[in-house]
């Protein structure tokens, strides 16, 4: 048993150490010129390196960091992403992945992943993968254990290396070896409807959307459109480039979009006297962002078509991507857009001329590419108001 004169030695001790450590810390702290960030987080740091009893991974420290730190300037539009997540960010941007072409969901009740769309001309069609067909394994491991990203991150991987699936078919189960290719995804889906109504779906305005969306408009059009429907619901936006030129082919003269960045450099973007005069119609909704809802405010302001829908979200401002040193990338607001009319949309989005609201469940079926054109309580509000122009 320890006597008195040692515990008050050992306490003694203790307490030295921690005044030498915690002198450590602040000697290592002393640096001229930093930041209130770069303090803070040196100083975080040197206290984990000193008393920290566990081994911690520093790499996830750093990201956690940057993230919150991102966050803490309260633009929910400004964020961070890792190395591994601006991969997948650069495929998005880019609507090509290396995978195998196919969408799925979710389906516990079923015990896997369904697929709900078959890309044509993909590995999956060629293997002979059907819309409806329930991927229940890949490589072995349970879907419904690896989840929604799980399952896409072990069936996506290297350009020519290939991936065994289970696939369940009715009441019989089998393996599937498909090839891994790389895939563009279709950004502009477009098809003639009733009355010579020709319906665009816009996905995004990432890379290639102007090229389909106008090639799309070119097509229906040779085929004897007499009207457009674009819809834009559950579009995220993208590049401004991208926009101006879609707003080109479409408006006549005069201001498509305007901006002015963190230096209170303003541009301008205007179309020539080229135009397409037709009746049109914009379908939008709560998920339809940036760039989607510029388009439609656009054609609003311009009188050129009718937009339908829902209020759009509001997103105003534009950022630019930061790669770091690491890989990793730092996504930054650093101006705002503005409508040709000189509005901002930053907060206030889009209100449609014509307000339509989905179910719930009509609102999930869209979001999922599963709502049948003539369940789709928008488009047919659409349909209605071009065919009272075309009468």
């Amino acid at each position: 048993m320890l006597k008195k004169w040692q515990k008050i030695f050992i306490l003694a001790l203790a307490f030295a150490v921690a005044i030498l450590g915690s002198s450590i810390v602040t000697m290592r702290l002393t640096q001229r010129g930093q930041t209130p960030v770069e303090a803070k987080t040196a100083e975080i740091s040197a206290y984990l390196d000193t008393f920290f009893i566990d081994d911690y991974d520093e790499d996830r420290l750093a990201d956690a960091a940057a993230a919150a730190m991102v966050a803490a300037t309260g633009d929910r539009w400004s964020y961070y992403l890792t190395a591994e997540e601006k991969s997948s960010y650069d495929e998005q941007m880019k609507n090509a992945y290396v995978g195998i072409g196919v969408t799925i969901t979710a389906q516990e009740a079923l015990g896997g992943m369904r697929i709900e769309a078959v890309t044509a001309g993909s590995p999956a069609e060629e293997a002979g993968i059907f819309v409806g067909d329930l991927i229940t394994e890949v490589e072995g491991e349970k879907t419904l254990d690896l989840g929604m990203t799980g399952t896409r991150a072990k069936v996506r991987g290297e350009e020519g290396t290939f991936v065994t699936l289970t696939v369940l078919r009715g009441e019989e189960s089998f393996p599937v070896t498909v090839e891994r290719r790389s895939i563009q995804t279709p950004v502009a889906a477009y098809e003639m409807l009733d009355g010579q109504i020709g319906y665009i779906r816009i996905a995004n305005f990432d890379s290639r959307c102007a090229e389909e969306t106008n090639a799309a408009m070119d097509e229906l059009i040779a085929q004897g459109a007499q009207a457009l429907i674009f819809d834009v619901r559950y579009n995220g936006g993208g590049y401004k480039d991208e926009l101006v030129k879609v707003l080109d082919k479409i408006l006549p003269e005069g201001i498509l979009f305007q901006s002015e960045d963190y230096q209170g450099t303003k541009q301008t973007d205007r179309s020539d006297e080229g135009c397409i005069e037709l009746p049109m119609a914009v379908l939008v909704n709560q998920d339809s962002y940036s760039a989607a809802e510029f388009f439609a405010a656009a054609i609003q302001e311009y009188g050129w078509g009718t937009v339908v829908g829902t209020k759009t979200v509001g997103k105003g401002n534009f950022q630019t991507a930061f790669t770091l040193s690491d890989g990793s990338m730092l996504n930054l607001s650093i101006g705002k857009y503005y409508t040709p009319q000189g509005r901002s949309l930053t907060d206030t989005g889009v209100t449609p001329d014509v307000i339509v609201e989905l179910s719930d469940e009509d609102d999930a079926k869209l979001s999922y590419g599963q709502l049948e054109k003539t369940d789709d309580a928008q488009l047919q509000a659409a349909i209605r108001e071009i065919t009272q122009k075309l009468s």
